[in-house]
């Protein structure tokens, strides 16, 4: 193998773990760092590093003011709400649940993309569709039949809320593909982080002081792991490695998220079920049917503008 794709496959697995890793973060940190306050923190690191990236490459600071719509909605469903779902449906689940369940974010792309912007759907697609949301059931119902998870509604609640977190990913990978058509990559994300924070204010304002005051040592590198790892250098990461690879080959690496959290989650004594493993691998499989007929469809976009 090429020193070249050597490099760009490492990062895509560097940047898959650092994600991976995010859901066990807060798993191990959310009874110290309330997950809301912790998805802010997460920013308040991440958004200043960003704006230096933007300085030091002598990209403009802000958008124009035509694109404030757009950035709202990519404030709110890349940040703001997204990270309140998430962290707050894996501090009630677990982290494999979060890692797996987050997955389906695919699924959704593909369903706004038909609904909203005409994309076929073909046969394909749905098998990968039917069989992934079988694959939700089985995770969510087969972990909390693990004895070391209480079996109450917070569980199925919290499940919920991370797939509500991958609807929001996906509406913000719909609109930020159409900004990043015209807007550079890091502009974009940069005045999102920016702007995801402050929408944060209203739900932390009263809280910041205690929660700093008391925060730990193992506090704080959760936070800057979240803000730097997974916020700015994972981003970074799979940024480059994408402008040196087919998109859809890097796409491939966002399956290891799932393995890569649940086997991280042995480190912190999250052992899951071989029902909530079947169910894993239904979501990975329907994920992958569904990418696959993506790049059907485009070989065949490309096939017949030629």
């Amino acid at each position: 193998m090429k020193p070249r794709f050597l490099l760009v496959y490492g990062l895509l697995i560097f940047a898959s773990l650092s994600w991976a890793g995010s859901f066990v973060a807060v798993r191990v940190i959310h009874q110290e760092i309330p997950p809301i306050m912790l998805g802010f923190l997460r920013f308040v690191v991440a958004t200043p590093v960003m704006f230096f990236l933007l300085f030091l490459l002598k990209k403009p600071f802000f958008l124009s003011k035509q694109k404030l719509p757009q950035l709202l909605v990519l404030a709110l469903t890349g940040v703001t709400l997204l990270y309140m779902l998430q962290f707050t449906g894996v501090s009630l689940t677990s982290a494999s649940t979060g890692g797996v369940l987050i997955n389906t974010n695919v699924l959704f792309i593909s369903l706004f993309s038909a609904l909203f912007l005409h994309e076929r759907f073909t046969q394909l697609k749905t098998m990968g569709v039917i069989i992934s949301f079988i694959g939700v059931v089985l995770v969510m119902f087969g972990q909390m039949s693990n004895e070391q998870i209480v079996f109450d509604s917070s569980f199925l609640f919290g499940s919920i809320l991370v797939i509500l977190s991958a609807v929001c990913w996906a509406v913000y990978s719909i609109v930020g593909k159409h900004m990043l058509k015209e807007e550079d990559s890091l502009v974009v994300n940069a005045n999102a982080f920016l702007l995801g924070t402050m929408l944060f204010l209203p739900f932390v304002y009263t809280d910041i002081n205690l929660v700093l005051d008391n925060m730990s040592f193992s506090g704080l590198i959760a936070v800057l792991y979240l803000g730097l790892f997974c916020s700015v250098f994972a981003y970074i990461a799979w940024y480059y490695a994408l402008s040196k690879s087919e998109a859809a080959e890097s796409a491939v690496f966002l399956n290891f998220i799932p393995l890569f959290t649940i086997l991280l989650s042995f480190f912190i004594g999250e052992y899951p079920t071989p029902l909530f493993l079947v169910g894993a691998g239904l979501i990975v499989f329907g994920v992958v049917l569904v990418q696959k007929a993506k790049l059907q469809l485009r070989q065949m976009k490309t096939s017949e503008d030629v």
